[in-house]
């Protein structure tokens, strides 16, 4: 979106660099190398990927061999076209009662090639950029879909872990288990006991030995402990049956009606994409918890991860595998193993490939009510405490209710359907549900409006207002977050009649604060941020100062007062009368309390900038830097700053402050300064103090890497390119700071970027869009809302 720049290579301007006799030879092509950490990664991630794979094959009914074809291409193609480099794919559970359904009704071949076609379908989504619209499906309905499937999963596993054969649906497998117990198989069930203790002991392991022991993974040692006992015990039970490769079936061509193998397709699509897609931003906030992967490790392009999901899936179903999709446990797994890039992921996948080939006579050992017993663990979990906490809190365990009943009794896609046609319910009733209540109290009218204002209550909120009398004093009080137009003007236009018939109108928000202000109010009516020069109302009373003249079309002439040091008292004289009555009894608290600032806000010297203007925080929200360039000198250096640094540990370390903002700003000088620079010139102090801005410079310039964007613009020069890199990179200089690397290490700190354009007045908030850094314009009513939770404690 912004212009190259030209190198020696691509611009035919430049004569061509010629190799002398004497210049070093030229650096050989890279060779594929990994790190210790990432082997070790691989290998451990190998350890879960293996049982978890012929268990999900086990659980779908799909051949066993299926699993591990689905985890190595999953492994293979994912990570090394994928755009999430730690996160690993495979079989995943969520697929299973999707698959089971499909090779159910369609067979096994059949559901392989629905496989690719989901895989096409993900290529094409991938291209045309939707990844992200993903992410607007509620976190309510996707953990209610994993539920589901989940307690699908438990029920059917239950009947092969008491040694006998699920049935096609919950209600099948419900209806005979009585019976099931009856007829129970007690080699069966004693391996499976046996696999499940394993499975909850070994992470509890006390002391050093434990320690040591519990880097093994549990699913391991728990399907590896019943294999080895049942075959020393020699039990008679169904084990692992691998066919040859030689008749591995792959994919046919599906039968059936047109619109069923569609709606299957989707299906396997949504599923896929977004688990695939919420697991890269899962695995995103794990890789922010290890300060030692900052700058390694890029944050995942979710397009990009689609279109590695859907190769995946094209070459997984085409070779008759499982459907392919990230999965949660390997993704933490290998993170907490140390991976520091994506080769660990494509280790694992050769892995995968070694052990299918090699170790056939091994797998062949396990009892299949250790993999069932395995399988059914995992689905228990699936229905995590944790979720059904959040979405209480949130009141959505209406829409998590009705998406896991759904997908039990009637499937995936039409529990995902119910889900989200009662999660635009909620919404819809939320928004439509405005209580508003009039009293008298005191001689004062009270309007009390609780819930979101639009156009729905616009009506009862007009009947109540036209229930206040005349010339009465009146307070509003609005408890929503949001008033679109029509109710706006409604109360606008109510307010203004009733100031006109002689009455007061207070409009207060949740806190009882004043949003509006009557027209007739006296003393100064200029905004408390207004600059001295623009200062009108009492010009005249100022020494000095010229009459203001009236214009033709009705405005009033700016008047110019000269400078001097009445103006600072003039500022000072309007705060005493208008500000300090107002904030007197917030300063004394903070006073007797002491600062406690959630944010620290590092930001330009710029006199344009008024940080509690544009964030619209109070006294003790913020502790702010402010230097030229809104800069972070990077620790240890020679030429480092002990004031910002200083800062930065006393706001960490001291205030405890959660969040660090770094905001940089349109027309920046010392970027200006800094492009202008020459590399010989006289060290002054700004020149000094500027040096820390080089790697900025250097990271602008650097060919392939993303350069920053704007709110879907190129920038619209070279300032504004090296602002918007600038706040990047002074990003990266923080995490460097010790403070600041051991708070986002322990979870305690966030770091976020802002730009603010001065000329349009308005905020941009640094996000990422498939691994570039993305200003996303915030508009009226976000930039309200950003600007509380750049108040409130994160």
């Amino acid at each position: 979106m912004s212009a190259c720049v030209p190198t020696r290579a691509t611009d035919p301007t430049r004569p061509a660099q010629i190799h002398q006799p004497h210049s070093p030879p030229p650096t050989p092509p890279r060779r594929f190398r990994f790190a210790g950490a990432d082997l070790s990664a691989a290998i451990a991630v190998f350890l879960i990927a293996l049982p978890l794979s012929l268990g999900i094959a086990l659980a779908t009914g799909a051949p066993l061999q299926a699993g591990l074809v689905a985890a190595a291409a999953g492994g293979l193609v994912v990570g090394r076209l994928g755009g999430s480099p730690l996160q690993v794919s495979g079989p995943a559970a969520g697929l299973t009662l999707v698959t089971a359904e499909l090779i159910q009704h369609y067979g096994w071949r059949a559901t392989c090639a629905i496989t690719v076609l989901a895989g096409i379908a993900q290529v094409g989504l991938g291209c045309v950029r939707v990844a992200r619209t993903a992410l607007a499906v509620s976190p309510a309905i996707v953990h209610g879909m994993l539920a589901g499937i989940g307690v699908t999963i438990a029920v059917a596993q239950l009947h092969i872990v008491l040694g006998g054969v699920p049935q096609s649906s919950v209600l099948d497998n419900l209806v005979a288990l009585p019976d099931q117990v009856a007829r129970m198989h007690s080699a069966a069930v004693s391996m499976s006991v046996l696999t499940l203790a394993l499975l909850l002991a070994w992470p509890r392991l006390p002391g050093r030995t434990g320690q040591v022991l519990r880097k093994v993974p549990a699913a391991l040692i728990a399907v590896a402990g019943a294999t080895l006992t049942a075959s020393l015990a020699g039990l008679t039970l169904p084990r692992v049956e691998l066919p040859s490769w030689s008749s591995h079936a792959l994919a046919g061509l599906p039968e059936g009606p047109v619109l069923g193998i569609a709606t299957a397709v989707l299906t396997v699509t949504l599923v896929c994409s977004v688990q695939s897609l919420l697991g890269a931003v899962a695995v995103d906030k794990l890789v922010s918890g290890r300060p030692e992967l900052q700058g390694r490790v890029g944050r995942s392009r979710l397009d990009r991860e689609l279109l590695g999901q859907g190769a995946a899936n094209v070459v997984s179903g085409a070779l008759g595998g499982l459907p392919v999709a990230g999965v949660a446990v390997r993704s933490s797994a290998n993170v907490q193993a140390g991976a520091v890039s994506r080769n660990s992921t494509i280790l694992h996948g050769v892995f995968v490939v070694i052990a299918a080939l090699l170790m056939v006579p091994i797998l062949e050992l396990i009892p299949l009510a250790s993999l069932a017993a395995l399988v059914m663990a995992v689905g228990i979990q699936m229905v995590s405490l944790h979720h059904i906490r959040t979405v209480t809190r949130h009141r959505e365990v209406l829409v998590y209710a009705v998406t896991t009943l759904g997908v039990v009794f009637l499937g995936v896609l039409e529990g995902v359907a119910l889900g989200v046609s009662v999660a635009v319910g909620v919404a819809l009733h939320r928004l439509g549900r405005t209580r508003i209540t009039h009293e008298e109290r005191e001689g004062v009218h009270h309007v009390h409006v609780r819930g979101q204002l639009t156009f729905l209550a616009v009506p009862r909120l007009s009947r109540t207002l036209h229930l206040v009398p005349r010339g009465a004093d009146v307070a509003v009080r609005l408890d929503g977050s949001f008033m679109d137009h029509a109710a706006y003007e409604s109360l606008q236009d109510w307010q203004n009649t009733h100031v006109a018939q002689g009455g007061t109108v207070d409009i207060g928000g949740r806190t009882g604060t004043r949003i509006a202000e009557p027209a007739n109010s006296g003393h100064c009516r200029c905004r408390p941020w207004t600059p001295w020069r623009n200062h009108q109302c009492d010009a005249s009373a100022e020494p000095g100062s010229q009459p203001s003249e009236a214009l033709s079309d009705g405005q009033e002439e700016t008047v110019e007062v000269r400078p001097s040091g009445h103006q600072l008292a003039r500022g000072i004289s309007a705060f005493q009368r208008n500000t300090a009555p107002l904030v007197r009894d917030e300063l004394a608290r903070l006073a007797r309390e002491g600062q406690r600032p959630s944010q620290l806000f590092l930001t330009c010297a710029d006199s344009r900038l008024v940080t509690s203007m544009i964030t619209s925080s109070g006294p003790g929200d913020l502790f702010v830097v402010r230097n030229v360039g809104n800069l972070v000198p990077l620790p240890g250096k020679e030429s480092g700053d002990d004031s910002v640094a200083a800062a930065i540990e006393y706001a960490v370390d001291v205030l405890k402050v959660r969040s660090i903002t770094v905001c940089g700003h349109s027309g920046c000088g010392a970027m200006q300064a800094l492009l202008a620079s020459e590399p010989k010139g006289a060290l002054t102090p700004l020149r000094r103090w500027l040096r820390h801005g080089r790697p900025s410079l250097d990271r602008m310039a650097a060919d392939g890497r993303p350069r920053a964007q704007i709110a879907g613009r190129a920038p619209a020069d070279s300032v504004e390119q090296l602002c918007l890199t600038n706040v990047v990179q002074q990003l990266e200089h923080l995490r460097a700071h010790e403070s600041v690397a051991r708070a986002l290490k322990e979870g305690v700190l966030e770091l976020q970027g802002m730009y603010f354009h001065v000329g349009e007045a308005q905020a941009y908030l640094l996000t990422d869009a498939d691994g570039a850094e993305l200003f996303t314009h915030v508009g009226a009513f976000e930039h309200a809302g950003a600007a509380e939770e750049l108040r409130r404690p994160a």
